[in-house]
Protein backbone atom coordinates (compact mmCIF):
# COMPACT_ATOMS: atom_id res chain seq x y z
CA UNK A 1 0.00 0.00 0.00
CA UNK A 2 2.70 2.19 0.99
CA UNK A 3 4.62 1.68 -2.12
CA UNK A 4 1.17 2.13 -4.47
CA UNK A 5 0.63 5.68 -2.40
CA UNK A 6 5.06 6.82 -3.25
CA UNK A 7 4.23 5.73 -6.86
CA UNK A 8 0.86 7.52 -7.22
CA UNK A 9 2.36 10.76 -6.09
CA UNK A 10 5.73 10.42 -7.63
CA UNK A 11 3.62 10.13 -11.12
CA UNK A 12 0.89 12.91 -9.67
CA UNK A 13 4.44 15.53 -9.31
CA UNK A 14 5.53 14.07 -12.62
CA UNK A 15 2.12 15.12 -14.56
CA UNK A 16 1.86 18.29 -12.60
CA UNK A 17 4.87 19.44 -14.09
CA UNK A 18 4.20 18.49 -17.36
CA UNK A 19 0.79 20.35 -17.42
CA UNK A 20 3.27 23.23 -16.84
CA UNK A 21 0.39 25.39 -15.11
CA UNK A 22 2.79 28.04 -13.49
CA UNK A 23 3.94 28.00 -16.95
CA UNK A 24 0.19 28.93 -18.65
CA UNK A 25 -0.38 31.30 -16.15
CA UNK A 26 0.58 33.80 -18.28
CA UNK A 27 -1.45 32.71 -21.40
CA UNK A 28 -4.35 32.14 -19.46
CA UNK A 29 -4.17 35.28 -18.37
CA UNK A 30 -3.42 36.99 -21.71
CA UNK A 31 -6.17 35.13 -23.47
CA UNK A 32 -8.92 35.98 -21.09
CA UNK A 33 -7.93 39.17 -20.11
CA UNK A 34 -11.14 40.76 -22.06
CA UNK A 35 -13.85 38.76 -20.16
CA UNK A 36 -15.40 39.07 -17.30
CA UNK A 37 -13.68 37.69 -14.19
CA UNK A 38 -17.00 35.70 -12.97
CA UNK A 39 -16.80 34.33 -16.19
CA UNK A 40 -13.30 33.73 -16.19
CA UNK A 41 -13.02 31.20 -13.71
CA UNK A 42 -16.12 29.26 -15.37
CA UNK A 43 -14.32 29.01 -18.54
CA UNK A 44 -11.08 28.08 -16.99
CA UNK A 45 -13.22 24.81 -15.16
CA UNK A 46 -15.21 24.47 -17.92
CA UNK A 47 -11.75 23.75 -20.17
CA UNK A 48 -9.98 22.04 -17.48
CA UNK A 49 -12.69 19.48 -16.83
CA UNK A 50 -12.82 18.98 -20.63
CA UNK A 51 -8.83 18.36 -20.39
CA UNK A 52 -9.54 15.56 -17.46
CA UNK A 53 -11.71 13.50 -19.41
CA UNK A 54 -9.31 13.39 -22.61
CA UNK A 55 -6.77 12.62 -20.25
CA UNK A 56 -8.45 9.88 -18.56
CA UNK A 57 -9.93 8.62 -22.08
CA UNK A 58 -6.07 8.46 -23.30
CA UNK A 59 -5.24 6.75 -19.52
CA UNK A 60 -7.64 3.84 -20.77
CA UNK A 61 -6.70 3.39 -24.13
CA UNK A 62 -2.61 3.62 -23.37
CA UNK A 63 -2.61 0.09 -21.67
CA UNK A 64 -4.25 -1.57 -24.52
CA UNK A 65 -2.54 0.23 -27.08
CA UNK A 66 0.90 -1.20 -25.87
CA UNK A 67 -0.24 -4.21 -25.34
CA UNK A 68 -1.51 -4.20 -28.85
CA UNK A 69 2.10 -3.22 -30.63
CA UNK A 70 3.49 -5.59 -27.80
CA UNK A 71 6.06 -2.77 -26.35
CA UNK A 72 7.70 -3.70 -23.32
CA UNK A 73 8.51 -1.97 -19.66
CA UNK A 74 12.18 -1.31 -20.69
CA UNK A 75 10.93 0.54 -24.01
CA UNK A 76 8.23 2.25 -21.95
CA UNK A 77 11.05 3.59 -19.20
CA UNK A 78 13.60 4.37 -21.86
CA UNK A 79 11.21 6.70 -23.88
CA UNK A 80 9.13 7.89 -21.42
CA UNK A 81 12.69 9.63 -20.02
CA UNK A 82 13.40 10.62 -23.51
CA UNK A 83 10.03 12.70 -23.92
CA UNK A 84 10.35 14.08 -20.25
CA UNK A 85 13.45 15.38 -20.74
CA UNK A 86 13.27 17.05 -23.94
CA UNK A 87 9.69 18.58 -22.48
CA UNK A 88 11.94 18.92 -19.38
CA UNK A 89 14.26 21.26 -22.02
CA UNK A 90 11.81 23.66 -23.30
CA UNK A 91 10.53 24.55 -19.74
CA UNK A 92 14.11 25.75 -18.87
CA UNK A 93 14.92 27.51 -21.95
CA UNK A 94 11.12 28.26 -23.38
CA UNK A 95 10.97 29.44 -27.09
CA UNK A 96 8.86 32.56 -27.93
CA UNK A 97 4.77 33.25 -27.18
CA UNK A 98 2.89 31.45 -29.90
CA UNK A 99 0.73 33.99 -31.48
CA UNK A 100 -1.39 31.83 -32.58
CA UNK A 101 -2.53 31.30 -29.43
CA UNK A 102 -4.10 34.85 -29.44
CA UNK A 103 -8.06 35.13 -30.02
CA UNK A 104 -10.06 37.61 -31.72
CA UNK A 105 -11.82 39.94 -29.76
CA UNK A 106 -15.05 39.44 -27.87
CA UNK A 107 -14.89 35.39 -28.81
CA UNK A 108 -14.55 32.72 -25.85
CA UNK A 109 -12.32 30.11 -25.78
CA UNK A 110 -13.58 26.25 -26.56
CA UNK A 111 -11.43 23.42 -25.75
CA UNK A 112 -8.41 25.09 -27.75
CA UNK A 113 -6.17 26.30 -26.75
CA UNK A 114 -6.75 25.92 -22.56
CA UNK A 115 -7.95 22.35 -23.07
CA UNK A 116 -5.94 21.15 -25.95
CA UNK A 117 -3.04 21.58 -26.05
CA UNK A 118 -2.07 23.93 -22.68
CA UNK A 119 -3.66 21.37 -20.37
CA UNK A 120 -4.04 17.94 -21.74
CA UNK A 121 -1.10 18.52 -24.42
CA UNK A 122 0.98 16.23 -26.30
CA UNK A 123 3.39 15.54 -23.47
CA UNK A 124 0.55 14.88 -20.86
CA UNK A 125 -1.02 12.42 -23.07
CA UNK A 126 2.02 10.41 -24.25
CA UNK A 127 3.44 10.35 -19.73
CA UNK A 128 -0.49 8.99 -19.14
CA UNK A 129 -0.38 6.12 -21.95
CA UNK A 130 2.91 5.29 -20.57
CA UNK A 131 2.04 5.27 -16.86
CA UNK A 132 -0.61 2.89 -17.95
CA UNK A 133 1.24 0.54 -19.36
CA UNK A 134 3.84 0.89 -16.08
CA UNK A 135 1.21 0.27 -13.56
CA UNK A 136 -1.51 -2.59 -14.21
CA UNK A 137 -2.87 -0.83 -11.18
CA UNK A 138 -5.90 1.38 -12.64
CA UNK A 139 -6.03 3.25 -9.84
CA UNK A 140 -2.92 4.27 -9.12
CA UNK A 141 -2.71 5.80 -12.28
CA UNK A 142 -6.18 7.59 -12.34
CA UNK A 143 -5.29 8.99 -8.72
CA UNK A 144 -2.33 10.50 -9.62
CA UNK A 145 -3.82 11.96 -12.97
CA UNK A 146 -6.87 13.48 -10.05
CA UNK A 147 -3.78 14.97 -7.94
CA UNK A 148 -2.39 16.53 -10.89
CA UNK A 149 -5.40 17.98 -12.33
CA UNK A 150 -6.35 19.59 -8.56
CA UNK A 151 -3.50 21.31 -8.31
CA UNK A 152 -3.76 22.31 -11.92
CA UNK A 153 -7.03 23.63 -11.30
CA UNK A 154 -6.31 25.15 -8.19
CA UNK A 155 -3.65 27.71 -9.22
CA UNK A 156 -5.10 27.65 -12.88
CA UNK A 157 -8.64 29.16 -11.61
CA UNK A 158 -6.70 32.16 -9.44
CA UNK A 159 -4.21 33.12 -12.13
CA UNK A 160 -4.61 36.45 -11.81
CA UNK A 161 -3.48 36.43 -8.61
CA UNK A 162 -0.04 34.58 -8.96
CA UNK A 163 0.81 37.06 -11.80
CA UNK A 164 -0.05 40.07 -9.46
CA UNK A 165 2.06 38.27 -6.61
CA UNK A 166 5.05 36.73 -8.74
CA UNK A 167 5.16 39.01 -12.09
CA UNK A 168 5.95 38.08 -15.37
CA UNK A 169 9.87 37.39 -14.09
CA UNK A 170 8.34 35.22 -11.12
CA UNK A 171 6.78 32.86 -13.55
CA UNK A 172 9.55 32.30 -15.62
CA UNK A 173 11.40 31.41 -12.81
CA UNK A 174 8.56 29.10 -11.45
CA UNK A 175 8.27 27.53 -14.65
CA UNK A 176 12.14 26.81 -14.98
CA UNK A 177 12.45 25.70 -11.67
CA UNK A 178 9.85 22.71 -12.37
CA UNK A 179 11.99 22.02 -15.91
CA UNK A 180 14.95 21.43 -13.71
CA UNK A 181 12.73 18.58 -11.38
CA UNK A 182 10.95 17.49 -14.62
CA UNK A 183 15.16 16.90 -16.12
CA UNK A 184 16.06 14.43 -12.99
CA UNK A 185 12.42 12.87 -12.92
CA UNK A 186 13.13 11.92 -16.56
CA UNK A 187 16.93 10.91 -16.52
CA UNK A 188 15.92 8.51 -13.21
CA UNK A 189 13.01 6.88 -15.50
CA UNK A 190 15.42 6.38 -18.67
CA UNK A 191 18.59 5.02 -16.09
CA UNK A 192 15.49 2.45 -14.80
CA UNK A 193 14.22 1.95 -18.22
CA UNK A 194 17.92 0.88 -19.21
CA UNK A 195 18.61 -0.80 -16.06
CA UNK A 196 15.98 -3.65 -16.92
CA UNK A 197 16.71 -3.92 -20.56
CA UNK A 198 20.54 -4.67 -19.79
CA UNK A 199 19.69 -7.29 -17.09
CA UNK A 200 17.08 -8.69 -19.84
CA UNK A 201 19.97 -9.06 -22.30
CA UNK A 202 22.13 -10.96 -19.93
Amino acid sequence: MDTSLSQMFSMAFALFLLMDSIGNVPIFVSILKDIDPARQRKIIFRELLIALLIIVTFNFLGDALLSFLNVKIATILISGGIILFLIALKMIFPAKPNPDLQLPQDKEPFIVPLAIPLVAGPAVLAAVMLYSGQHKDGLVTLGAIAIAWAASTLILLSSSFWKKLLGWRGLVACERLMGLILTLIAVQMFLQGLDIFLKQGS
